[in-house]
C-alpha cells in the first residue's frame, strides 16, 4: 500500500508541473527528480505514515491546481468536483499527520490569491463574488471538517480495544475501550475512608500517582521512597485513603470522604504514606519534594493532606471520576503536582511529582479513577461515557501533547532542519546484515541548492533589467515572468513545509523534510527546463534543437548515474561498512557524517 502511494508521487508531480507550466520537459525533470531520489524511495518501501502523507499532500496540490484550470467555467460539475476533492485531500493529509496543516496553509494562500484576482475583475458582480466565497467556504472548510470528523469517527469505531497507551486518556475515555479495566464496569460513585483508589492527574495526558520501593538517591536527601506519575496501569498506582488522626478498623462505621477533610494516603504495596517536606524537588527547584515515608502505614505529621474539591462546599462527598481534587499539604501549604519533566534513570524516566507552592495552580488537579471497596454500592461507568465531540477533542489534545513531548531515545541519531537540504546526515533504517540507510540522493539534493541560488540571481537580474526598461523579446519576457511566478509559488510551498520545523523543540528526524523535498524537486524541474531554454536562446537558431537535446540527455544521464551510485542505500547493503576500504560503498561515502 505504501509502495503504491509512493509510486504515485511521480505521476502526480508530473501532472502538477504540467498544469503550472504546460511544459513536458519541466514535467519530466520534476517527476525524475522524485523518482530517482533514494530517500523518497526508501520511505516508500517501508510501512510508514510518510508515503501516505506525501501522497495526500500531492493530491491536495494537484486538485487545487486542477480546480484553478476551471476558473473560466465556475460552478460547473467538474469545478465542484475538483474543489470538493481538494477539501477531502486536505482532510486526509491532516488526518495522517499534523504536518498536513502546512499544505492547508498553501491551499489557503492560493485560494485567497485567486479570490483577490476575482475581486479585481470588474466584470464579476459582488453577488457572483459572494457565491465564489461561499463555494470555497463549503469546499475548503466545511467539507474538510466533515471529512476529518468522519475519518476520526471511523478511527474511534475500529480502534475500540484497550492498549498500552490507555493511561494517556481520561477515565471516561478509557471506559469506552474494550478490555480496559474501566470498560463496562461498575464501581462506587463515592469514596470512603478505607477505600483503595487510583489518582489520575486532570490534564491532557495526565498520568497516575505512583510509587515503588526505590528510594531517592543521596544527592536528593533524605533518602525516602520515590513518588512519580506513571502513564500505564500498575498495582503501584493504588493508594488507601485514611483519616489524618486514626487508623480504620474492620468494624468502624462507613464514613465518606468529603471536601475539606484531612487525610493520609497510604501506598498499598509498600505501606508508606504520601509525604512532603521543605526539601527541594529533584528537578523543579522552586517546588518541594514529595516522597513516601513511614512504616506499616505509620508516619509523621508531614503525611497529612487537605482534600479540596473545586466547586464544592465543605462537606460535599468526593465523586469518582467527576470531582476535581486538589491535595493541599497541611504543614508546607503546597499542592500535590506533576508535569512532563522526566526523572533520570534512577527514577525510571517516570514523571516528577512535586509539591507546588502556588496554591492557585490550575494544573494541580486530580481525580479518582478507580475505587476498590466492597462496602460501597456500585454504579455503572456508562454514566461517565463521553460524547464523540469530547473524544475527538481529547484525542487531539493527547496527540498534540505526545507529539510535542517526543524525546530521542538513548543513542538514537536525530537531526536538525539545517542539515536536511544539504543532505548532511541520513537515517539508519536497518542495522542488520542487510543494511538500509535513508539518504537523499546527494547529486539531486546539492543540485537543488545550486538551482535555488541560480534562480535568485536570474530573478534579481531580470527584475533589475525590467526596472531599467532594458528591451527583451516579448515572448521571452512572457516566458520568464510565467516561469518566475511558478517558481516563487513552488518555493513558497517548499518554505511552508520546511520552515516551521525550525521552531520545534521536539525531536526531529531527516524524514520530516521529504514533504518539503517534493516541492523542491518540482521547483528544480521547472528551473532546469528554464535554464535549458535560456541556453537554447543564447545559441544560433539552427543549433537550438541540438543543444536542447544535448542538455536534456546530459541532465537525464546525470540523474540516472547518481541513482545508480546510491541505489544500494535504499535496496539494501551487505558486507563491510563504507568506512572500511574495499567496501562496496566506500567510494560513495563522500561525507564523514554519513553512517553508511
Amino acid at each position: 500500500f505504501c509502495a503504491v502511494l509512493g509510486a504515485l508521487l511521480v505521476p502526480l508531480a508530473y501532472q502538477c508541473i504540467w498544469l503550472l507550466t504546460h511544459s513536458i520537459p519541466a514535467s519530466i525533470f520534476s517527476a525524475a527528480l522524485i523518482l530517482f531520489d533514494t530517500g523518497t524511495l526508501t520511505l516508500s518501501r517501508h510501512i510508514l505514515l510518510d508515503p501516505i502523507l506525501m501522497f495526500f499532500i500531492m493530491t491536495s496540490t494537484y486538485s487545487c491546481l486542477k480546480f484553478l484550470t476551471y476558473s473560466h467555467k465556475p460552478f460547473t460539475l467538474l469545478w465542484w468536483v475538483w474543489l470538493t476533492n481538494t477539501g477531502i485531500s486536505l482532510a486526509c493529509a491532516l488526518g495522517v499527520k499534523f504536518v498536513g496543516l502546512f499544505v492547508i496553509l498553501l491551499v489557503g494562500y492560493t485560494t485567497i490569491s485567486d479570490l483577490w484576482r476575482l475581486l479585481g475583475n470588474h466584470s464579476i458582480s459582488l453577488v457572483a463574488l459572494s457565491k465564489h466565497v461561499t463555494a470555497r467556504v463549503i469546499g475548503l472548510i466545511l467539507v474538510p471538517v466533515l471529512a476529518y470528523c468522519v475519518l476520526f469517527a471511523v478511527h474511534l469505531k475500529v480502534l475500540d480495544h484497550s492498549g498500552n497507551g490507555d493511561g494517556f486518556f481520561s477515565s471516561a475515555f478509557q471506559s469506552q475501550l474494550i478490555g480496559n479495566r474501566l470498560y463496562n464496569v461498575s464501581m462506587p460513585q463515592y469514596i470512603a475512608f478505607g477505600s483503595e483508589i487510583t489518582l489520575k492527574q486532570r490534564r491532557t495526558g495526565g498520568a497516575y500517582l505512583h510509587s515503588h520501593f526505590h528510594l531517592y538517591p543521596e544527592e536528593h536527601p533524605p533518602k525516602q521512597q520515590q513518588v512519580t506519575t506513571y502513564s500505564h496501569k500498575d498495582d503501584n498506582n493504588r493508594w488507601k485513603i485514611k483519616p489524618a488522626d486514626r487508623e480504620i478498623g474492620a468494624s468502624d462505621p462507613l464514613v465518606y470522604v468529603q471536601s475539606g477533610d484531612l487525610v493520609r494516603l497510604e501506598h498499598v504495596l509498600t505501606r508508606r504514606n504520601l509525604h512532603s517536606h521543605k526539601e527541594l524537588a529533584p528537578l523543579s527547584k522552586h517546588h518541594f519534594q514529595v516522597s513516601c515515608y513511614g512504616q506499616n502505614g505509620t508516619g509523621d505529621a508531614n503525611d497529612i493532606w487537605i482534600v479540596d474539591v473545586e466547586g464544592a462546599s465543605r462537606g460535599d462527598k468526593i465523586q469518582t471520576v467527576r470531582s476535581k481534587i486538589r491535595f493541599v499539604h497541611y504543614h508546607v501549604r503546597c499542592l500535590l503536582h506533576s508535569h512532563d519533566k522526566k526523572l533520570p534513570k534512577w527514577g525510571w524516566e517516570q514523571l516528577e511529582v512535586t509539591c507546588q507552592p502556588n496554591l492557585r495552580d490550575p494544573t494541580s488537579m486530580w481525580s479518582v479513577e478507580e475505587v476498590i471497596d466492597a462496602r460501597l454500592p456500585n454504579v455503572s461507568f456508562e454514566v461517565y461515557s463521553p460524547t464523540f465531540l469530547e473524544k475527538l477533542v481529547e484525542s487531539h489534545a493527547v496527540m498534540t501533547q505526545g507529539n510535542s513531548g517526543l524525546k530521542p531515545k538513548e543513542g538514537e541519531v536525530t537531526s536538525r532542519p539545517w542539515q536536511w537540504p544539504i543532505d548532511y546526515r541520513g537515517q539508519i533504517f536497518s542495522g542488520q546484515d542487510h543494511r538500509i540507510y535513508m539518504l537523499g540522493n546527494p547529486i539531486i539534493f546539492w543540485s537543488l541548492l545550486v538551482i535555488k541560488v541560480l534562480f535568485l540571481v536570474l530573478w534579481l537580474a531580470y527584475s533589475v533589467g525590467h526596472k531599467r526598461k532594458i528591451p527583451l523579446n516579448k515572448n521571452l519576457q512572457i516566458y520568464c515572468e510565467r516561469s518566475f511566478r511558478v517558481c516563487w509559488w513552488l518555493l513558497l510551498a517548499w518554505f511552508l513545509h520546511y520552515a516551521p520545523f525550525w521552531s520545534m523543540s521536539r525531536v526531529l528526524y531527516f524524514h520530516h523534510y521529504f514533504p518539503a523535498f517534493l516541492y523542491s524537486a518540482m521547483f528544480g524541474g521547472v528551473m532546469l527546463d528554464f535554464l535549458v531554454t535560456l541556453t537554447c536562446v543564447c545559441v544560433p537558431g539552427h543549433l537550438a534543437v541540438k543543444v536542447f537535446h544535448f542538455c536534456f540527455l546530459l541532465i537525464a544521464a546525470g540523474i540516472l548515474w547518481s541513482f545508480y551510485l546510491f541505489h544500494p542505500l535504499a535496496y539494501g547493503m551487505s558486507g563491510s561498512l563504507a568506512a572500511v576500504e574495499g567496501s562496496m560503498m566506500h567510494n560513495v561515502k563522500w561525507l564523514d557524517s554519513w553512517d553508511i
